[in-house]
């Protein structure tokens, strides 16, 4: 009998291991995308070379491709890290977004003084 959707997830779901996600460093990420870059060698064999997935390498690629120029550290942050201008932008807003709220309060506060208020 065939099984379909969540019925067949909770019976697969005892059967297996748990996947780990795999996590790759920097510099292997960096040298994966040079070899796949570097010679005429298929993205495919160099992912099957290296044990990991052919798109995954591709996704490395295409990422390394579109931030050229940057520090390396910069191409693969990591772990949810944002490139270095992109965290200075972050830090901006927050430090705008209070210079704001003050501006606000001490143009309520001149406005209250200015009437004469108690």
């Amino acid at each position: 009998m065939k099984r379909k959707g969540r019925e067949q997830q909770q019976h697969n779901a005892g059967s297996r291991k748990p996947r780990h996600r795999r996590r790759f460093t920097q510099e292997f990420k960096l040298e994966a995308v040079r070899l796949a870059t570097v010679g005429d060698r298929r993205v495919s064999e160099v992912a099957r070379e290296l044990g990991i997935g052919a798109e995954m390498l591709r996704q490395w690629k295409r990422q390394a491709e579109a931030r050229v120029g940057h520090r390396p550290a910069d191409i693969f942050p990591g772990n949810g890290k944002l490139i270095s201008q992109d965290e200075e932008i972050r830090r901006l807003r927050r430090e705008n977004a209070i210079l704001r709220e003050e501006r606000d309060i001490l143009g309520k506060a001149t406005a209250f003084f200015a009437k004469g208020g108690r």
